[in-house]
């Protein structure tokens, strides 16, 4: 065997090898694991019924869009990925999957989800998917991400729009009480992720990624993440206010809310790493026990 040949054997063997779980990963399923939860909830809460068949393909195909979603977006930030300490590990960054074999999934599965959703559910779940996997791939990824330090505010309707389709899915239409659901997840995004990026700011300003303490500074950041904070506590309690949360939920709302809070307003006095930390843990928790207690209240009322 020639030298060539040996060290272009050699060459190969040391390429990484995609397995199944890089493809998984491509879909990021901790993001699409929240998605899904929130499109059952909004399915869970509206008015009529679907079949349970017809229940797990609407959610299969939030999902699989959700994943196509991030399938893209790894695609088109891959460079950005190499830098971050926070996503270099990804599969596209790490050289264990191509640019193009995340592009290829990441289209393939769009277009399936959406037609499924179309053919099986109905049109208004099939558009409100459609514009999800839209907005989230040219709107944030590809116009706001590296663009303007309000990426994320606006962007956030991406994450936003699930427990719409979840409604849809089951109504065939949109209704206040769905603009409700989308309205938490809108205003929560921002001080989840702004409490992320000021103890991240250092890497986002290394990819080049206007994040809001970047542009301008972690003081005006704390003082953004009380406001939506501030915000976010009147939205949140609204479905008890319209009829559609008991007040079990209307009372949970409000301590989450206090709670959210006051992780806010120690983040803008303390001005340290770990407060920020602390109240990026909590929101995750606090967006999940707001779509539990709804879910919950649902299941006991069928119940009765």
């Amino acid at each position: 065997m020639s030298d060539t040949s040996m060290i272009g054997n050699a060459t190969r063997a040391a390429e990484p090898v995609a397995r199944a779980s890089d493809y998984f990963a491509l879909l990021k399923p901790r993001v699409m694991s929240l998605v899904v939860f929130t499109g059952l909830v909004g399915m869970a809460v509206a008015p009529g019924s679907l079949h349970p068949v017809l229940s797990f393909t609407a959610l299969l195909c939030i999902a699989i869009g959700a994943g196509a979603s991030g399938a893209i977006n790894m695609w088109y930030d891959a460079d950005i990925d190499q830098i971050m300490e926070r996503t270099k590990n990804r599969p596209v960054p790490s050289g264990r999957v191509t640019a193009n074999e995340a592009l290829a999934v990441g289209v393939t599965l769009s277009v399936a989800s959406v037609l499924m959703m179309g053919l099986v559910i109905n049109y208004v779940a099939a558009i409100l998917l459609a514009v999800t996997i839209g907005f989230y791939i040219f709107v944030y990824t590809m116009w706001l991400k590296r663009r303007t330090p309000q990426n994320i505010v606006i962007g956030g309707a991406a994450g936003a729009f699930p427990p719409m389709i979840g409604w849809a899915a089951v109504t065939g239409d949109i209704s206040v009480e769905s603009v409700v659901l989308f309205a938490i997840i809108f205003i929560w995004t921002p001080p989840h992720f702004w409490a992320l990026s000021l103890w991240r700011d250092i890497d986002y300003a290394n990819a080049g990624v206007p994040m809001l303490p970047v542009v301008a500074g972690r003081e005006a950041t704390r003082r953004q993440v009380v406001f939506y904070s501030v915000l976010l506590f009147p939205i949140a309690v609204m479905p008890y206010f319209l009829g559609y949360a008991g007040i079990f939920y209307g009372i949970g709302s409000a301590m989450l809310g206090a709670a959210f809070l006051y992780g806010a307003v120690k983040v803008w006095l303390k001005k340290d790493e770990k407060s920020a930390k602390q109240l990026f843990a909590f929101s995750l928790l606090y967006l999940f026990l707001i779509f539990a207690m709804l879910l919950g209240e649902n299941i006991v009322r069928s119940m009765l």
